[in-house]
Protein backbone atom coordinates (compact mmCIF):
# COMPACT_ATOMS: atom_id res chain seq x y z
CA UNK A 1 0.00 0.00 0.00
CA UNK A 2 1.36 3.25 -0.99
CA UNK A 3 0.04 6.85 -0.15
CA UNK A 4 -0.52 9.83 -2.81
CA UNK A 5 2.67 11.37 -1.61
CA UNK A 6 4.91 8.56 -1.45
CA UNK A 7 3.40 7.82 -5.12
CA UNK A 8 4.68 11.23 -6.38
CA UNK A 9 8.28 10.37 -5.07
CA UNK A 10 8.49 7.18 -6.64
CA UNK A 11 7.38 8.24 -9.84
CA UNK A 12 10.04 10.89 -9.94
CA UNK A 13 12.55 8.44 -8.70
CA UNK A 14 11.19 6.23 -11.52
CA UNK A 15 12.28 9.62 -13.99
CA UNK A 16 15.79 9.90 -12.65
CA UNK A 17 16.06 5.88 -13.15
CA UNK A 18 15.25 6.51 -17.03
CA UNK A 19 11.90 5.46 -17.07
CA UNK A 20 10.11 9.00 -17.86
CA UNK A 21 6.84 10.10 -16.86
CA UNK A 22 5.48 9.83 -20.62
CA UNK A 23 6.73 6.66 -20.12
CA UNK A 24 4.36 6.02 -17.18
CA UNK A 25 1.57 7.87 -18.39
CA UNK A 26 1.11 5.51 -21.10
CA UNK A 27 1.38 2.47 -19.32
CA UNK A 28 -1.45 4.05 -17.21
CA UNK A 29 -3.50 5.26 -20.34
CA UNK A 30 -3.32 1.62 -21.38
CA UNK A 31 -4.60 0.14 -18.00
CA UNK A 32 -7.92 2.67 -17.57
CA UNK A 33 -8.59 1.24 -21.78
CA UNK A 34 -8.31 -2.00 -20.24
CA UNK A 35 -10.52 -1.82 -17.64
CA UNK A 36 -13.30 0.14 -19.90
CA UNK A 37 -12.90 -3.15 -22.06
CA UNK A 38 -13.37 -5.30 -19.05
CA UNK A 39 -16.64 -2.83 -18.43
CA UNK A 40 -18.40 -3.18 -21.63
CA UNK A 41 -18.59 -4.50 -25.13
CA UNK A 42 -17.14 -2.66 -28.37
CA UNK A 43 -19.33 0.12 -29.78
CA UNK A 44 -20.62 0.88 -26.31
CA UNK A 45 -20.42 4.37 -25.26
CA UNK A 46 -17.65 5.93 -23.18
CA UNK A 47 -17.93 9.45 -21.26
CA UNK A 48 -14.45 10.68 -20.07
CA UNK A 49 -14.57 13.18 -17.58
CA UNK A 50 -10.90 14.67 -17.34
CA UNK A 51 -8.82 16.95 -15.56
CA UNK A 52 -6.32 19.01 -16.41
CA UNK A 53 -3.42 17.08 -14.30
CA UNK A 54 -1.65 14.30 -14.93
CA UNK A 55 -4.63 12.02 -14.00
CA UNK A 56 -6.40 13.91 -17.09
CA UNK A 57 -3.33 13.23 -18.98
CA UNK A 58 -3.81 9.24 -18.14
CA UNK A 59 -7.29 9.55 -19.88
CA UNK A 60 -6.20 11.11 -22.78
CA UNK A 61 -4.21 8.32 -23.90
CA UNK A 62 -6.78 5.87 -22.78
CA UNK A 63 -9.46 7.66 -25.09
CA UNK A 64 -6.56 6.80 -28.36
CA UNK A 65 -7.03 2.73 -27.24
CA UNK A 66 -10.51 2.88 -27.38
CA UNK A 67 -11.65 3.58 -30.97
CA UNK A 68 -13.80 0.56 -31.03
CA UNK A 69 -15.76 2.54 -28.66
CA UNK A 70 -18.35 5.68 -29.05
CA UNK A 71 -15.85 7.57 -27.04
CA UNK A 72 -16.19 11.35 -26.09
CA UNK A 73 -13.18 12.97 -23.66
CA UNK A 74 -14.35 16.22 -22.30
CA UNK A 75 -11.79 18.45 -20.46
CA UNK A 76 -12.57 20.21 -17.65
CA UNK A 77 -11.56 23.81 -18.65
CA UNK A 78 -9.43 25.27 -21.42
CA UNK A 79 -6.70 23.22 -23.09
CA UNK A 80 -3.99 25.85 -22.42
CA UNK A 81 -4.32 25.65 -18.79
CA UNK A 82 -3.91 21.70 -18.27
CA UNK A 83 -0.92 21.51 -16.06
CA UNK A 84 1.95 19.38 -17.21
CA UNK A 85 3.57 19.31 -21.19
CA UNK A 86 3.39 15.74 -21.32
CA UNK A 87 -0.86 15.76 -20.72
CA UNK A 88 -0.97 18.93 -22.77
CA UNK A 89 1.08 16.54 -25.68
CA UNK A 90 -1.81 13.90 -25.22
CA UNK A 91 -4.77 16.35 -25.22
CA UNK A 92 -3.54 17.61 -28.17
CA UNK A 93 -2.67 13.87 -30.11
CA UNK A 94 -6.44 13.50 -29.66
CA UNK A 95 -7.57 17.07 -31.11
CA UNK A 96 -4.76 16.32 -34.28
CA UNK A 97 -7.23 13.29 -34.83
CA UNK A 98 -10.72 12.64 -35.67
CA UNK A 99 -11.67 11.75 -31.57
CA UNK A 100 -14.86 13.53 -29.88
CA UNK A 101 -13.35 15.93 -27.82
CA UNK A 102 -14.94 18.91 -26.07
CA UNK A 103 -14.20 21.16 -23.74
CA UNK A 104 -16.41 23.08 -20.58
CA UNK A 105 -15.27 26.24 -19.78
CA UNK A 106 -18.48 26.91 -17.48
CA UNK A 107 -19.78 24.78 -14.84
CA UNK A 108 -23.17 25.43 -15.77
CA UNK A 109 -22.58 23.78 -19.06
CA UNK A 110 -21.81 20.51 -18.03
CA UNK A 111 -23.97 18.07 -19.28
CA UNK A 112 -25.47 14.75 -18.14
CA UNK A 113 -23.10 12.03 -19.39
CA UNK A 114 -25.41 9.88 -21.41
CA UNK A 115 -22.73 6.90 -21.81
CA UNK A 116 -22.90 3.34 -20.53
CA UNK A 117 -19.43 3.49 -19.14
CA UNK A 118 -17.90 7.20 -18.02
CA UNK A 119 -14.54 7.53 -16.77
CA UNK A 120 -13.86 10.03 -13.78
CA UNK A 121 -10.25 11.51 -14.52
CA UNK A 122 -10.75 14.79 -12.68
CA UNK A 123 -8.71 14.73 -10.18
CA UNK A 124 -6.17 12.08 -8.72
CA UNK A 125 -4.04 12.08 -5.40
CA UNK A 126 -2.25 15.08 -4.19
CA UNK A 127 -6.35 16.66 -3.91
CA UNK A 128 -7.86 16.50 -1.09
CA UNK A 129 -11.37 17.66 0.58
CA UNK A 130 -14.51 19.09 -1.11
CA UNK A 131 -14.89 19.51 -4.73
CA UNK A 132 -14.96 22.69 -6.19
CA UNK A 133 -16.37 23.88 -8.98
CA UNK A 134 -16.30 22.51 -12.22
CA UNK A 135 -15.65 19.22 -10.43
CA UNK A 136 -18.27 19.74 -7.99
CA UNK A 137 -20.79 19.86 -10.67
CA UNK A 138 -19.29 16.61 -12.86
CA UNK A 139 -19.41 14.79 -10.35
CA UNK A 140 -22.70 15.66 -9.21
CA UNK A 141 -24.07 14.23 -12.51
CA UNK A 142 -21.58 11.21 -12.86
CA UNK A 143 -23.27 10.51 -9.57
CA UNK A 144 -26.61 10.41 -11.01
CA UNK A 145 -25.73 8.74 -13.79
CA UNK A 146 -26.74 5.02 -14.74
CA UNK A 147 -23.32 4.62 -16.17
CA UNK A 148 -20.32 2.32 -14.97
CA UNK A 149 -17.97 4.55 -13.84
CA UNK A 150 -13.90 3.73 -13.44
CA UNK A 151 -11.99 5.85 -11.50
CA UNK A 152 -8.57 6.64 -12.64
CA UNK A 153 -6.33 6.12 -9.77
CA UNK A 154 -8.26 7.16 -7.14
CA UNK A 155 -12.38 8.74 -7.28
CA UNK A 156 -12.15 12.25 -7.50
CA UNK A 157 -12.45 14.21 -4.09
CA UNK A 158 -10.25 11.25 -2.59
CA UNK A 159 -7.78 11.96 -0.31
CA UNK A 160 -5.18 9.05 -1.12
CA UNK A 161 -2.87 10.75 1.74
CA UNK A 162 -5.77 10.24 4.70
CA UNK A 163 -5.02 6.38 5.46
CA UNK A 164 -8.05 4.39 6.45
CA UNK A 165 -10.55 5.27 9.30
CA UNK A 166 -13.36 4.43 11.22
CA UNK A 167 -16.24 4.87 8.57
CA UNK A 168 -16.53 1.95 6.91
CA UNK A 169 -17.45 3.64 3.98
CA UNK A 170 -14.15 4.88 3.55
CA UNK A 171 -16.11 8.18 3.91
CA UNK A 172 -13.34 9.66 5.95
CA UNK A 173 -11.04 9.62 2.96
CA UNK A 174 -13.47 10.82 -0.22
CA UNK A 175 -14.98 14.01 -0.04
CA UNK A 176 -18.97 14.18 0.65
CA UNK A 177 -19.39 15.43 -2.81
CA UNK A 178 -16.35 13.13 -4.53
CA UNK A 179 -16.98 10.61 -7.52
CA UNK A 180 -18.95 7.12 -6.53
CA UNK A 181 -17.37 5.03 -8.19
CA UNK A 182 -18.17 1.69 -9.57
CA UNK A 183 -14.43 0.12 -10.53
CA UNK A 184 -11.25 2.13 -9.46
CA UNK A 185 -7.85 1.24 -11.64
CA UNK A 186 -4.97 2.39 -9.23
CA UNK A 187 -1.75 2.50 -10.14
CA UNK A 188 1.36 0.55 -9.05
CA UNK A 189 -0.15 -0.25 -5.53
CA UNK A 190 -3.31 0.40 -3.95
CA UNK A 191 -3.19 3.61 -2.03
CA UNK A 192 -4.84 3.85 1.90
CA UNK A 193 -8.73 3.51 2.23
CA UNK A 194 -9.61 2.17 -1.21
CA UNK A 195 -10.53 -0.50 0.43
CA UNK A 196 -13.28 0.76 2.31
CA UNK A 197 -14.81 2.02 -0.72
CA UNK A 198 -17.97 -0.01 -2.24
CA UNK A 199 -15.32 -0.60 -5.77
CA UNK A 200 -14.04 -2.79 -7.29
CA UNK A 201 -10.38 -2.18 -6.94
CA UNK A 202 -7.15 -3.13 -9.71
CA UNK A 203 -4.59 -2.57 -9.07
CA UNK A 204 -2.25 -1.88 -12.60
CA UNK A 205 1.55 -2.69 -13.06
CA UNK A 206 2.88 0.52 -14.85
CA UNK A 207 6.09 -0.35 -15.17
CA UNK A 208 7.72 1.39 -12.32
CA UNK A 209 11.16 -0.64 -11.16
CA UNK A 210 10.88 -1.82 -7.66
CA UNK A 211 14.31 0.55 -7.07
CA UNK A 212 12.29 3.25 -7.57
CA UNK A 213 11.12 2.45 -3.76
CA UNK A 214 13.86 1.08 -2.66
CA UNK A 215 16.43 3.64 -3.77
CA UNK A 216 16.37 7.19 -2.67
CA UNK A 217 16.11 9.62 -4.91
CA UNK A 218 14.99 13.65 -5.68
CA UNK A 219 11.64 12.06 -5.18
CA UNK A 220 12.23 11.30 -1.20
CA UNK A 221 14.04 14.85 -1.28
CA UNK A 222 10.73 16.89 -2.51
CA UNK A 223 8.99 14.95 -0.04
CA UNK A 224 11.04 15.88 2.95
CA UNK A 225 12.56 19.43 2.01
CA UNK A 226 10.77 22.74 3.53
CA UNK A 227 9.44 25.16 1.89
CA UNK A 228 10.79 28.35 4.14
CA UNK A 229 13.01 28.28 6.74
CA UNK A 230 11.26 27.64 10.33
CA UNK A 231 12.52 25.79 13.66
CA UNK A 232 15.58 25.17 15.70
CA UNK A 233 18.37 23.22 15.98
CA UNK A 234 19.30 22.34 19.42
CA UNK A 235 22.93 20.44 19.35
CA UNK A 236 23.76 19.15 22.70
CA UNK A 237 27.96 18.24 22.17
CA UNK A 238 31.42 18.88 22.46
CA UNK A 239 33.68 18.44 25.74
CA UNK A 240 36.55 16.74 24.29
CA UNK A 241 35.89 17.30 20.50
CA UNK A 242 35.09 20.87 18.93
CA UNK A 243 34.30 20.46 15.69
CA UNK A 244 31.49 17.87 15.66
CA UNK A 245 29.32 19.88 17.32
CA UNK A 246 29.79 23.15 15.20
CA UNK A 247 29.71 21.24 11.90
CA UNK A 248 26.07 19.83 12.71
CA UNK A 249 24.50 22.77 14.07
CA UNK A 250 26.24 24.71 11.03
CA UNK A 251 24.37 21.56 8.70
CA UNK A 252 20.68 22.59 10.29
CA UNK A 253 20.96 26.28 9.16
CA UNK A 254 21.93 24.96 5.78
CA UNK A 255 19.04 22.77 5.82
CA UNK A 256 16.23 25.35 6.55
CA UNK A 257 16.65 25.80 10.49
CA UNK A 258 15.90 29.53 11.52
CA UNK A 259 18.25 29.24 14.64
CA UNK A 260 20.71 26.61 15.56
CA UNK A 261 21.76 26.46 19.40
CA UNK A 262 24.45 24.77 20.56
CA UNK A 263 25.13 23.62 24.29
CA UNK A 264 28.26 22.82 25.44
CA UNK A 265 30.65 23.34 28.42
CA UNK A 266 32.03 26.65 29.17
CA UNK A 267 36.03 24.79 28.48
CA UNK A 268 34.90 24.73 24.98
CA UNK A 269 31.98 26.95 24.33
CA UNK A 270 34.59 29.52 22.81
CA UNK A 271 36.05 28.08 20.70
CA UNK A 272 32.92 26.19 19.17
CA UNK A 273 31.75 29.54 18.47
CA UNK A 274 34.79 30.53 16.84
CA UNK A 275 33.88 28.05 13.78
CA UNK A 276 31.16 30.00 12.57
CA UNK A 277 29.62 33.23 13.91
CA UNK A 278 26.13 32.24 12.65
CA UNK A 279 25.87 29.98 15.53
CA UNK A 280 24.14 30.81 19.42
CA UNK A 281 26.48 28.62 22.00
CA UNK A 282 25.15 28.19 25.15
CA UNK A 283 27.34 27.06 27.81
CA UNK A 284 27.23 25.54 30.86
CA UNK A 285 29.69 24.44 33.72
CA UNK A 286 32.47 22.17 33.58
CA UNK A 287 34.06 20.64 30.58
CA UNK A 288 31.83 17.84 29.95
CA UNK A 289 28.40 16.43 30.16
CA UNK A 290 27.16 15.70 32.78
CA UNK A 291 23.49 14.91 34.90
CA UNK A 292 23.33 18.04 36.84
CA UNK A 293 23.21 19.59 33.56
CA UNK A 294 19.79 17.66 31.94
CA UNK A 295 16.99 19.07 33.46
CA UNK A 296 17.69 22.41 32.11
CA UNK A 297 18.67 20.97 28.76
CA UNK A 298 15.01 18.66 28.46
CA UNK A 299 13.58 22.49 29.74
CA UNK A 300 15.37 24.71 26.74
CA UNK A 301 14.43 21.87 23.87
CA UNK A 302 10.68 21.44 25.43
CA UNK A 303 9.81 24.79 25.57
CA UNK A 304 11.24 25.73 22.00
CA UNK A 305 10.07 22.47 21.02
CA UNK A 306 13.43 21.96 19.26
CA UNK A 307 15.06 19.44 17.12
CA UNK A 308 17.77 18.36 19.26
CA UNK A 309 21.48 16.66 18.17
CA UNK A 310 22.85 14.84 20.78
CA UNK A 311 26.15 13.44 20.73
CA UNK A 312 28.65 14.91 18.08
CA UNK A 313 32.16 15.32 20.12
CA UNK A 314 30.35 14.57 23.50
CA UNK A 315 33.04 12.07 24.72
CA UNK A 316 32.47 8.56 26.31
CA UNK A 317 32.55 9.56 30.02
CA UNK A 318 30.53 7.35 32.50
CA UNK A 319 28.72 10.29 33.62
CA UNK A 320 28.47 11.65 30.42
CA UNK A 321 26.59 8.91 29.00
CA UNK A 322 24.34 8.41 31.97
CA UNK A 323 23.44 12.31 31.57
CA UNK A 324 22.47 11.39 27.67
CA UNK A 325 20.28 8.45 29.12
CA UNK A 326 18.31 11.07 31.65
CA UNK A 327 18.13 13.46 28.72
CA UNK A 328 16.52 10.91 26.44
CA UNK A 329 14.41 9.51 29.10
CA UNK A 330 12.93 12.44 29.99
CA UNK A 331 12.87 14.60 26.70
CA UNK A 332 9.79 13.70 23.98
CA UNK A 333 10.78 15.48 21.03
CA UNK A 334 12.29 15.05 17.93
CA UNK A 335 16.10 14.11 18.12
CA UNK A 336 19.32 12.97 16.19
CA UNK A 337 21.55 10.94 17.96
CA UNK A 338 25.19 10.54 16.64
CA UNK A 339 28.46 9.37 17.76
CA UNK A 340 28.71 8.90 21.66
CA UNK A 341 25.43 8.98 22.64
CA UNK A 342 24.29 5.98 20.47
CA UNK A 343 25.35 3.56 22.62
CA UNK A 344 23.24 4.63 25.43
CA UNK A 345 19.77 4.06 22.99
CA UNK A 346 19.90 0.34 23.40
CA UNK A 347 17.06 -0.59 26.21
CA UNK A 348 16.53 3.02 26.30
CA UNK A 349 12.88 3.77 27.72
CA UNK A 350 11.88 7.30 25.82
CA UNK A 351 8.93 8.93 24.65
CA UNK A 352 11.31 11.02 22.23
CA UNK A 353 10.82 10.26 18.35
CA UNK A 354 14.80 9.01 17.42
CA UNK A 355 16.64 8.71 14.41
CA UNK A 356 19.99 7.22 15.00
CA UNK A 357 22.80 7.85 12.80
CA UNK A 358 25.50 5.31 13.49
CA UNK A 359 28.63 4.54 11.52
CA UNK A 360 29.27 0.89 10.71
CA UNK A 361 30.81 0.45 14.13
CA UNK A 362 28.66 2.09 16.32
CA UNK A 363 25.75 0.02 14.81
CA UNK A 364 27.76 -2.91 15.81
CA UNK A 365 28.42 -1.83 19.62
CA UNK A 366 24.76 -0.94 19.20
CA UNK A 367 24.05 -4.52 18.80
CA UNK A 368 22.98 -4.16 14.84
CA UNK A 369 24.74 -6.12 12.39
CA UNK A 370 28.54 -6.74 12.12
CA UNK A 371 29.16 -5.93 8.05
CA UNK A 372 31.01 -3.96 6.03
CA UNK A 373 28.30 -4.33 3.30
CA UNK A 374 25.29 -2.04 4.61
CA UNK A 375 22.90 -2.77 1.89
CA UNK A 376 23.49 -6.58 1.93
CA UNK A 377 22.42 -6.60 4.93
CA UNK A 378 19.50 -4.18 4.84
CA UNK A 379 17.36 -6.91 6.45
CA UNK A 380 19.02 -7.61 9.56
CA UNK A 381 19.04 -3.56 10.09
CA UNK A 382 15.38 -3.33 9.26
CA UNK A 383 14.82 -6.52 12.28
CA UNK A 384 17.48 -4.53 14.15
CA UNK A 385 15.64 -1.06 14.23
CA UNK A 386 12.10 -3.09 14.96
CA UNK A 387 13.45 -4.43 17.56
CA UNK A 388 15.12 -0.92 18.92
CA UNK A 389 11.89 0.76 18.14
CA UNK A 390 13.99 3.84 16.45
CA UNK A 391 14.38 4.90 13.16
CA UNK A 392 18.17 3.89 12.07
CA UNK A 393 20.33 5.04 9.33
CA UNK A 394 23.76 3.45 9.59
CA UNK A 395 26.26 4.70 7.45
CA UNK A 396 28.48 3.42 4.77
CA UNK A 397 29.51 3.23 1.33
CA UNK A 398 26.07 2.95 0.83
CA UNK A 399 23.72 4.26 3.52
CA UNK A 400 20.42 2.45 5.00
CA UNK A 401 17.68 4.01 6.43
CA UNK A 402 14.80 2.03 8.28
CA UNK A 403 11.97 2.07 10.66
CA UNK A 404 11.78 -1.28 11.32
CA UNK A 405 9.12 -1.85 8.62
CA UNK A 406 10.30 0.19 5.62
CA UNK A 407 13.70 0.56 4.22
CA UNK A 408 15.38 2.36 1.77
CA UNK A 409 18.98 2.70 0.79
CA UNK A 410 21.04 5.48 -0.89
CA UNK A 411 23.69 5.02 -3.00
CA UNK A 412 24.28 8.78 -3.18
CA UNK A 413 28.40 9.83 -2.48
CA UNK A 414 31.54 9.84 -3.16
CA UNK A 415 35.01 8.05 -1.87
CA UNK A 416 36.32 11.38 -0.91
CA UNK A 417 33.40 11.47 1.76
CA UNK A 418 34.96 9.49 4.41
CA UNK A 419 37.10 12.49 5.62
CA UNK A 420 35.88 12.93 8.96
CA UNK A 421 32.99 15.39 9.78
CA UNK A 422 30.95 14.02 6.82
CA UNK A 423 28.75 12.15 9.89
CA UNK A 424 28.51 15.49 11.94
CA UNK A 425 26.79 17.06 8.63
CA UNK A 426 24.29 14.14 7.70
CA UNK A 427 23.18 14.49 11.49
CA UNK A 428 22.82 18.61 11.09
CA UNK A 429 21.04 17.59 7.95
CA UNK A 430 18.64 15.18 9.12
CA UNK A 431 17.64 17.68 11.64
CA UNK A 432 16.82 20.06 9.37
CA UNK A 433 14.55 18.34 7.51
CA UNK A 434 12.84 16.17 10.71
CA UNK A 435 11.29 19.77 11.22
CA UNK A 436 9.03 19.29 8.07
CA UNK A 437 9.22 15.40 7.52
CA UNK A 438 8.32 12.31 9.51
CA UNK A 439 11.71 10.30 10.72
CA UNK A 440 11.95 7.68 7.86
CA UNK A 441 11.25 10.28 5.28
CA UNK A 442 13.70 12.95 6.97
CA UNK A 443 16.28 10.52 7.46
CA UNK A 444 16.53 9.08 3.47
CA UNK A 445 16.56 12.23 2.60
CA UNK A 446 18.96 13.58 4.76
CA UNK A 447 21.12 10.59 3.95
CA UNK A 448 20.27 11.96 -0.09
CA UNK A 449 20.96 15.19 0.61
CA UNK A 450 24.53 14.74 2.05
CA UNK A 451 25.56 12.09 -0.73
CA UNK A 452 24.88 14.61 -3.18
CA UNK A 453 26.38 17.46 -1.86
CA UNK A 454 29.49 15.28 -1.45
CA UNK A 455 29.37 13.96 -5.38
CA UNK A 456 28.77 17.83 -6.33
CA UNK A 457 31.96 18.88 -4.20
CA UNK A 458 34.23 16.25 -6.00
CA UNK A 459 32.82 17.13 -9.17
CA UNK A 460 34.10 20.87 -8.55
CA UNK A 461 37.65 19.96 -6.53
CA UNK A 462 38.28 16.21 -7.08
CA UNK A 463 38.57 14.05 -3.47
CA UNK A 464 40.13 16.19 -1.42
CA UNK A 465 37.59 18.54 0.23
CA UNK A 466 36.84 18.88 3.93
CA UNK A 467 33.46 18.06 5.20
CA UNK A 468 32.91 21.75 6.02
CA UNK A 469 33.73 22.38 1.81
CA UNK A 470 30.17 20.55 1.38
CA UNK A 471 28.35 23.04 3.54
CA UNK A 472 28.06 25.53 0.94
CA UNK A 473 26.18 22.82 -1.39
CA UNK A 474 23.71 21.60 0.97
CA UNK A 475 21.30 24.35 0.26
CA UNK A 476 22.23 24.07 -4.00
CA UNK A 477 20.91 20.55 -3.58
CA UNK A 478 17.97 21.14 -1.09
CA UNK A 479 16.64 23.84 -3.52
CA UNK A 480 18.38 25.05 -6.51
CA UNK A 481 19.59 21.50 -7.96
CA UNK A 482 15.90 20.39 -7.03
CA UNK A 483 13.65 23.13 -8.63
CA UNK A 484 15.47 22.43 -12.03
CA UNK A 485 13.32 19.19 -12.76
CA UNK A 486 10.08 21.25 -12.02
Amino acid sequence: MITGERMAAVDENAAALGVTQKQLMESSGNAVARAVRDAAEPDSSVAIVAGRGNNGGDAFVAARFLESYDCTTILLGRPSAIGTEIARENWDALENTDADVRTVTDSSAFEHPDADVVVDAMLGTGISGDLREPEATAARAINDSDATVIAVDVPSGFDADAGTGSDPGGRDALADNGVEADRVVTFHDEKPGLEELSADITVADIGIPAAAERYAGPGDLRVARPDGRTGRAFVIGGGPYTGAPALAAQAALRSGMELSFVSAPDAVAGEIQSYAEDLIVQPYDGDRLVPEQVDGLVETAERHDDVVILGPGLGTADETLEAARQFLESYTGPAVIDADALGVVPDLETEATLVCTPNRRELARMGGPETDDLEAAADELEEFAADLGHVVLAKGVDDVATDGERTRICRAGTPGMAVGGTGDLLAGIVAGLLEHAGPLEAATAGAYVNGRAGEIRAERMGQGFLASDLLEEVPVVLWSENDEGE
